[in-house]
């Protein structure tokens, strides 16, 4: 068994090998390598069908028209697209989002706090998700969006976006959805949750780094102002030069998560069983998040008596986190556990397990037996 046992499939994903080889053909000058924006050439023109047939890919695996799917740099950017594009058409406006949302969001919106909108920060459930009325109950007269995420990137819970959906389209305002952690790894419809705004990303569906996508749904209220100009690219909502190499990639990495989605579901459930019972016999685990509206690929878990560090230090042989990765520089407790109601000490002791397409039995196995081993040995310290 290789060693490190990797289990931080939330923060990324290793690149499939049949999207690293379908990669490969756009690079080089043997290769597909012109820009797709040029029109006056085959080169030109190939790499723009590639680029058609991967926008195709994403499209049917969230149920999407292909020309609703927008081009950009991965959800970070589609999510700063979605909330910026469109306060900026508004006047006085306000939005709606929650305290446990991936930074990319939390961020933005505290920038447009200080451009004077107004945000509403709703707090979850101590299972991590938001419940549909809370939401309702938030709708001023001027609120133009809410933005809540399918799939919570530290807890792995899955709000009911479904009834938020249908009661927002109701009401006429428009419904972000940040599904990074959710593509590929449920079932997911924009138009089963009545969504206008979705963000995905490559990387965290076995494809390459650096590119995601942002679904616009086709119609007159839903509008955007482009954060990025320069060209008019992506009908004029995102300018810059497409990487053809890596739509490719994750147009190839989303036509794979499509077609094994039921089985890895299933596979990665009995992964998770497996592992829960592994650490029965540990005392003083806690469990974060919603036992049961949840994805099987992430664990959270606080470990009474051992310090997250002191944990992931001990563990030197499996690669976790102690939360997400963009905040897993930050001394501080995880503001989405402390925004669930765990406590500042239960917080510290926290760690998060996710598991993906290329983790083995005999890796969970392992992995159990170190976690046991070492949070006893740290508590035989104090």
């Amino acid at each position: 068994m290789k060693k490190p046992v990797y289990l931080d499939y939330a923060a990324t994903t290793p690149v499939d090998p049949v999207v690293a080889d379908e990669m490969v053909k756009y690079l080089t000058q043997d290769g597909i390598f012109g820009n797709p924006a040029s029109r006056t050439h085959s080169f030109g023109w190939q790499a723009e069908a590639a680029v058609e047939n991967a926008r195709r890919q994403v499209a049917d695996l969230i149920h999407a028209d292909p020309r609703e799917i927008v081009w950009t740099s991965g959800a970070t950017e589609s999510d700063n697209l979605a909330i910026k594009g469109v306060a900026a058409l508004h006047q006085n406006a306000h939005i709606v989002t929650s305290t446990v949302e991936h930074k990319a969001v939390i961020d933005t919106c505290h920038w447009l706090e200080q451009q004077g909108v107004e945000i509403t920060w709703l707090n979850p459930g101590p299972d991590g998700r938001v419940a549909p009325e809370e939401v309702i109950e938030a709708l001023q007269g001027n609120t133009v969006l809410v933005s809540l995420m399918l799939v919570n990137n530290e807890l792995g819970c899955v709000t009911d976006i479904a009834t938020i959906g249908e009661a927002l389209r109701e009401r006429g305002v428009l419904l972000h959805v940040d599904a990074a952690q959710a593509a590929g790894k449920l079932p997911v419809s924009v138009k089963t949750l009545k969504v206008d705004l979705l963000s995905l990303s490559a990387h965290k569906v076995y494809g390459p780094k650096g590119v995601g996508a942002l679904y616009v749904r086709r119609a007159p209220e839903v509008r955007l102002e482009a954060q990025i100009h320069g060209g008019g690219h992506e009908r004029g909502m995102r300018s810059g030069t497409l990487p053809t190499h890596q739509i490719v990639g994750m147009g190839r990495a989303f036509d794979v998560a499509g077609q094994c989605l039921e089985d890895e579901v299933i596979r990665l459930e009995e992964l998770r069983q497996r592992f829960l019972s592994g650490l029965d016999q540990l005392e003083g685990v806690h469990f974060n998040g919603s036992e049961e509206q949840r994805v099987p690929g992430i664990v959270n878990l606080s470990f009474e008596g051992v310090e997250a560090e002191s944990l992931m230090l001990g563990l030197r042989y499996l690669a976790v986190s102690s939360g997400s990765a963009c905040a897993s520089a930050a001394m501080e407790p995880s503001y989405v556990l402390r925004g669930i109601g765990v406590s500042d000490q239960l917080a510290h002791r926290a760690l998060r397990f996710s598991f993906g397409r290329f983790t083995t039995e005999e890796e969970v196995d392992f992995a159990c037996q170190q976690i046991s081993e070492v949070v006893q040995r740290l508590r035989s310290l104090r």
